[in-house]
């Protein structure tokens, strides 16, 4: 559950913004033969713009039709907010959670532990921490991260610092007892090399099976051919955040004839300009 290729699901909408609960059960058809896992409700999801009972009801959706094993989305700047969400997953039947850090207050190295300890001691699944500074405004430092591994049920990262070294600071610390995944689609070959365990993915909801004969040729041992490939899907690492996440994804989904519907405000629909870009990646690799 927790290693290969994991996609970060799109949440589709309708031409009025209500969820497209069909649209969600026909990407994962498109997408689960390839994948590992699948997180819904995280950033790509756009939890931020969905109500507390639509978070609740796309983890249901997504544990009810989902073949593979299901990573919530559950993190919150409130505590409380994040226990509700992860007790929420957890009887709907996710087999783990994902909490983002808490964003925007900014709590110190004892809040975050404080925050983690008092979610995990009131659900019996699985927590994976979610490092994404660029998001959130705070950092979880290897000290952080290493302190946060000591707390039960916490047991891995999904790392998307884009600091190499303090990913293998993490790895080197903690060994394999402690799950590193990438959070960033262009620093999964590198994350691998370095001991992680595999992609927590955007590009994988548009390019599943290039991705998972990228990650298999590693685990193959098949470095040379994992670097080709790594190579061949830059174009579209960097295509996928030519705007704010999730909007360049929504817009190759749609250009792939697949369920997304625009991002809901104050998110836009990608510009036209960049939308040229981003089709003539899709074309390149033969995905449109």
């Amino acid at each position: 559950m927790f290693e290969g290729v994991i996609p970060a699901l799109v949440t589709p909408f309708k031409e009025n913004f209500e969820v497209d609960f069909e649209g969600i059960a026909k990407n994962l058809d498109y997408l689960e033969k390839y994948v590992d896992a699948v997180v819904p409700a995280g950033t790509t999801g756009e939890a931020a713009t969905l109500s507390h009972e639509e978070h609740v009801e796309v983890i249901k959706y997504v544990c009810e039709v989902a073949k593979k094993p299901v990573i919530a989305g559950a993190g919150s700047n409130s505590t409380r907010e994040a226990l509700f969400l992860a007790k929420e997953a957890e009887k709907a039947g996710a087999e783990a959670v994902m909490l983002v850090t808490p964003y925007y207050n900014k709590p110190n190295a004892e809040g975050l532990y404080k925050h983690y300890k008092a979610v995990a001691e009131e659900i019996s699944i699985p927590i994976l921490v979610y490092n994404v500074p660029s998001r959130t405004g705070i950092n979880t430092t290897p000290d952080v991260v290493e302190r946060l591994a000591s707390i039960e049920r916490v047991v891995g990262i999904k790392e998307a610092s884009g600091n190499l070294k303090q990913v293998a600071e993490i790895i080197r610390r903690l060994g394999d007892e402690f799950i590193v995944l990438s959070g960033d689609d262009f620093m999964t070959l590198p994350i691998l090399l370095l001991g992680g365990k595999g992609v927590i993915s955007v590009a994988a909801n548009v390019a599943p099976k290039l991705m998972k004969e990228m990650y298999e040729a590693f685990k193959s041992g098949n470095v040379e051919k994992a670097r080709e490939l790594h190579y061949k899907l830059m174009p579209l690492f960097e295509a996928l955040f030519i705007d704010t996440n999730p909007i360049p994804v929504k817009k190759a989904l749609e250009l792939m004839g697949l369920p997304a519907g625009k991002p809901r405000l104050p998110l836009v629909e990608l510009s036209e300009e960049k939308t040229e870009k981003l089709k003539k990646v899709l074309e390149s690799l033969q995905l449109i």
